[in-house]
């Protein structure tokens, strides 16, 4: 048992000043403003010290597969699959490294995200695992693995993964950036095959979350019930175009939007990208203004500007929407772990809670370049750094 002392912490939910935070068999006791007499004290303020204390970040959608280099997708195609088991391995150490403890691998091939899962230690985030993720044939990320058509065919599809013990669904609703011959604002499956696809998912009590970029995928996604949709940018065949009865739609839904905005500055986008940033800008602030319930995260690993250790950067980026630090904060936190079906223990800092900690240098609460200056990290009550 030992208790950590901060300048401030920010629970998940709100701050509190100069909390105590008591911690034993990697969960957390209690927070309050006093540690008891039998406990080990870990000042994290005593070298000078202005530090927040905050869960650990979850990123809820990840490429473990994906190396972030100039072309991941060739670099696994070379790769044997125990070659990729090492280098997930080395992106999972590196986003924890920057604090995020919990991932959500979103597509992998071999379904080498679980084994990575069911290896893990202290030493890596939890992991929560789709699988190769469910697209039509010669569809969005089919070297993957995923190809499935037709009803029958989605049906099976999702079973196969239920019985290798995934913890999520992850669907190609649409086509994609990184795949030759697929349009990300062009639709893949139709409503029948997403509905059997939620169908199945839910029958098994697994959540199903839809890679969707155009108007009508994101609407069919909705419909179908998916429970989020990643992505969610209205692109078009010359930009992006938000549909304000697409938006309502999903604020009726409750549906999650899993906003993969983290970049990192200083790497160059690609020309199209680059066009589209004002663009997307706009169409995020809409779908916030409407209400949509809003999470960060990376699609880490698809190219060098989302390395695995990216996601405070699209906290940041969050604030272009009009939402408030603390917003961005929830966004990468609770709000994050409650829709990847983890928010009873992860995103969190409060009673029985899993003790997986980031204390960073400064308040980012006034400036969220506070989560790049980290200072400790927590995993399961164990530092990792």
């Amino acid at each position: 048992m030992f208790a950590i002392r901060a300048a401030r912490l920010f629970d998940g939910v709100s701050l509190v000043p100069r909390p105590v935070v008591l911690v034993r068999d990697g969960v957390i006791v209690s927070v309050g403003s006093a540690p008891p007499s039998d406990a080990a004290i870990v000042d994290l303020a005593e070298r000078g010290g202005d530090v927040t204390l905050l869960p650990g970040l979850v990123d809820g959608h990840v490429h473990l597969v994906l190396d972030a280099s100039d072309d991941p997708v060739r670099r696994l195609a070379g790769s044997s699959d125990e070659q990729l088991l090492e280098g997930a391995r080395a992106a999972a150490q590196r986003a924890l490294a920057a604090g995020i403890t919990t991932i959500r691998d979103l597509g992998d091939r071999g379904y080498v995200a679980l084994r990575l899962r069911e290896s893990a230690s202290g030493a890596l985030p939890e992991i929560l695992a789709a699988g190769p993720p469910l697209t039509t044939p010669r569809g969005h990320c089919w070297f993957l693995g995923g190809e499935a058509s037709g009803v029958s065919g989605v049906r099976a599809a999702v079973r196969a993964r239920v019985e290798r013990g995934v913890d999520v669904i992850k669907t190609m609703a649409t086509g994609g950036e990184i795949t030759p011959g697929t349009k990300p604002y062009e639709s893949q499956y139709g409503l029948p095959e997403l509905r059997a696809i939620v169908s199945e998912a839910h029958r098994a009590g697994l959540p199903a979350t839809a890679h969707a970029h155009s108007a009508a995928g994101i609407a069919d996604a909705c419909a179908a019930g998916f429970d989020s949709i990643e992505h969610a940018t209205f692109l078009t065949p010359t930009g992006a175009e938000s549909d304000p009865v697409v938006l309502a739609a999903l604020v009726r839904a409750g549906t999650v939007v899993s906003a993969t905005l983290g970049w990192l500055p200083g790497e160059p986008l690609s020309p199209r990208v680059a066009a589209l940033e004002p663009v997307l800008d706009a169409t995020f602030r809409r779908t916030y203004e409407s209400g949509v319930k809003l999470i960060v995260t990376s699609d880490c690993g698809i190219n060098p500007t989302k390395p695995h250790d990216v996601l405070p950067y699209g906290a940041e980026i969050f604030l272009r929407t009009g939402a408030a630090p603390i917003e961005a904060l929830r966004a990468v936190t609770s709000a994050a772990a409650d829709a990847c079906r983890v928010g009873h223990r992860k995103g969190r800092v409060a009673r029985g809670y899993d003790a997986d900690l980031l204390a960073v240098r400064g308040n980012p609460l006034s400036d969220l370049a506070a989560l790049r200056n980290v200072d400790a990290v927590y995993r399961a009550g164990v530092r990792v750094r």
